[in-house]
């Protein structure tokens, strides 16, 4: 007879003979279902009520049940998970299990994921004077809060893109919290194929490929959401010292974007990252591009050196320069970026995907704990009129799916992508599935058209908007000390340093113990030298500051109140790596004159003449003095014309006057 099953793993038929035991039954329903417990299983031939265990139903056969060809049968069960296991066995498989699949709840998200997670992210409205009927206190629909995703509002606000969390709460379930997080709503993109295979039913690639571990075909689109909406630049001066090298010697330069990452409340649940400093790593800069080292060497200590400030910082991005002044007005650029040409060239964007790839974004929103990134190029490029200005972009999550997989490369035009051709070698197999992209063509309709061999660069950027804060308030009060890995154009010495702060004065300032009213304004200013980038990151390659110590000078350089409080600085006065900077300080600082010129403040205009323009001084008066003791040596000097006649002449060789 047929017997039809019902139960919460699903619906099942089996075939059986109607002589067969209970047993028999038992057995088959149990392979249907997942961790069941024997012992709690139970049958009814109704959906609710009138269960009964199947433990009492033992040694009698379906006959004797009643049951008869065609009949319904639903099943109750209770899963062991449920019940305490009595061997260690089932307590561990379970506890490993649950971390393998939950390694997102374990995830240490950034600071500006945490606070837009306690928030829900409703764009307030005020009360429509036009619709509105209600009273001050009451919502109606004209007036009440709209979603982060909301479709009207972005598009009246010029909004491209959602941000990162409107677009989680776009495609989040609309149930519980706890509902929403069993299963994340984000995964990881991969156009890799799969090794090895689901299937398991044959070799693994490239000697055996099929649908079950082959990537889909891919039909490129714009990204609807971007990591990161707006780049800020604490203040114009960052800017500025990066073009002095451009502007010096006509090669582009490369730097990393050191900032942090802050709420944006211009887009719905926005994220800004605000860059705070530049470093410029090794490079070779030529007249249309530059050659760049990645990984660069010193990336660990640069990125555990920003940590160490009172706002902790990261490496938010990298700009460039591509500019080229104009043969007919060099004070103007070549305006070379624009819809005709190209915004990100393949190549640009192929190594902004590389290092987007390379460092991901925390998320427990994603199956693997991360998702996309956050880094940020920026370009400094010329506009319309020829002036400079900044380009931010981002490049989507299939463009860093896409170099992963190595199916793409550059091309000699800038603006479009090469695709690679499919390669089944043992040592370098690519798999290349179908690429499409759509556009519009000369009728306005949507055609969709393969990408092969070559599509345009567009389809894999993301628009990211930039400016500068209206009352600058830089982390760095500083950026006069010389930029690191610029030779021959600025170079970076310690002398220079101990030098400096022989002139501001800071041994003077480290042996006093308290602050007077006269000592106030020097430590301002040694405070405003100190808080540079540049120089903190030369200071800890000088071995003079401990590591324990650097923390203290960074944090205490880059604190809110270094330039109203002027006791700041005694922590740092206290640190043994100070006092032994002072030490070198007094022992390189130069030696003024012990005989001062005369006048009521000749010592303090003493204090800024540089040593060697004493020793110029004393070099001449030396001169001088041998010149007059030469007179009654054999030697005669013209008073007329000052010629040095042999002794004995009457008259100037030159001038032909008497001597005298």
């Amino acid at each position: 007879m047929l017997l039809r099953v019902r139960s919460k793993d699903g619906n099942f038929r089996f075939e059986l003979p109607s002589n067969a035991d209970i047993s028999v039954l038992v057995n088959k329903i149990l392979e249907t279902t997942v961790d069941a417990d024997p012992v709690s299983l139970t049958v009814s031939d109704q959906p609710r009520g009138n269960e009964t265990l199947v433990s009492t139903l033992k040694g009698r056969n379906l006959q004797t049940l009643g049951l008869k060809h065609g009949d319904m049968i639903f099943v109750g069960y209770a899963t062991k998970v449920s019940q305490a296991p009595a061997t260690p066995m089932f307590i561990d498989a379970p506890s490993s299990t649950r971390v393998q699949s939950n390694i997102w709840e374990t995830v240490q998200e950034d600071v500006v994921d945490i606070y837009w997670r306690s928030k829900n992210g409703k764009i307030p409205r005020d009360r429509d004077a036009r619709f509105c009927k209600h009273g001050a206190n009451g919502m109606c629909d004209y007036c009440m809060p709209l979603e982060p995703y909301d479709a009207a509002y972005q598009a009246e606000h010029s909004i491209k893109h959602l941000s990162y969390h409107a677009y989680l709460h776009k495609i989040s379930p609309k149930t519980s919290s706890a509902a929403a997080t069993a299963i994340p709503p984000l995964s990881p993109l991969s156009y890799k194929v799969k090794n090895p295979c689901p299937s398991g039913g044959h070799p693994p690639w490239p000697a055996g490929i099929c649908t079950g571990c082959q990537p889909s075909a891919i039909t490129l689109q714009s990204q609807p959401f971007r990591m990161v909406d707006h780049l800020e630049i604490a203040s114009p001066d960052i800017i500025e010292r990066f073009l002095k090298a451009w502007r010096s010697t006509g090669l582009q330069r490369f730097g990393w974007l050191i900032g942090r990452y802050e709420p944006y409340e211009k887009a719905p649940m926005g994220i800004k990252a605000v860059v705070e400093a530049l470093y410029e790593p090794p490079q070779e800069g030529e007249l249309d591009g530059l050659t760049l080292g990645i990984p660069w060497e010193d990336e660990p200590r640069i990125r555990e050196l920003a940590k160490m400030s009172s706002a902790p910082l990261t490496i938010v991005g990298y700009i460039f320069t591509d500019l080229d002044p104009d043969p007919e007005d060099r004070t103007k650029s070549i305006y070379k970026r624009h819809p005709h040409s190209f915004f990100v060239s393949s190549l640009e964007a192929i190594f902004a995907a590389t290092i987007q790839k390379s460092n991901p974004t925390p998320s427990r929103s994603c199956s693997s704990g991360a998702f996309g990134s956050r880094m940020v190029t920026a370009i400094l490029t010329a506009t319309e009129d020829g002036k400079v200005d900044i380009s931010a972009y981002q490049v989507s999550e299939q463009a860093c799916a896409m170099v992963d997989a190595d199916m793409i490369e550059a091309s000699v035009e800038p603006g479009i992508v090469r695709i690679k051709e499919e390669d089944r070698s043992q040592d370098a197999a690519r798999y290349v599935p179908d690429v499409f992209f759509r556009y519009k063509n000369e009728y306005n309709l949507e055609v969709k058209k393969t990408a092969k061999p070559c599509f345009p660069v567009e389809y894999l950027l993301v628009n990211v908007t930039h400016g500068f804060p209206q009352n600058p308030s830089p982390l760095f009060r500083s950026n006069q000390f010389a930029i690191e890995n610029r030779p021959g154009l600025e170079d970076q010495h310690i002398e220079h340093v101990l030098k400096t702060l022989a002139r501001l004065g800071a041994p003077q300032l480290s042996d006093s113990p308290t602050t007077s009213t006269s000592d106030a304004s020097k430590r301002l200013e040694l405070a405003k030298w100190l808080s540079d980038w540049h120089l903190l990151a030369f200071l800890e390659t000088t071995q003079l500051v401990s590591k324990v110590d650097m923390k203290v000078l960074v944090s205490t350089v880059t604190s809110p109140s270094l330039l109203g409080d002027p006791s700041v600085l005694n922590a740092l006065f206290k640190t043994e790596s100070w006092q032994t900077l002072m030490t070198f300080t007094r022992e390189s600082a130069p030696s003024l004159p012990s005989t001062p010129a005369p006048g009521p403040s000749s010592s303090h205009i003493d204090e800024d003449i540089p040593q060697d323009v004493f020793d110029q001084i004393a070099a001449e008066e030396a001169t001088r003095r041998e010149g007059f003791s030469g007179v009654g040596s054999g030697v005669k000097i013209c008073p007329h014309c000052t010629f040095e006649n042999p002794e004995g002449e009457t008259d100037c060789e030159v001038c032909g006057l008497p001597l005298g």
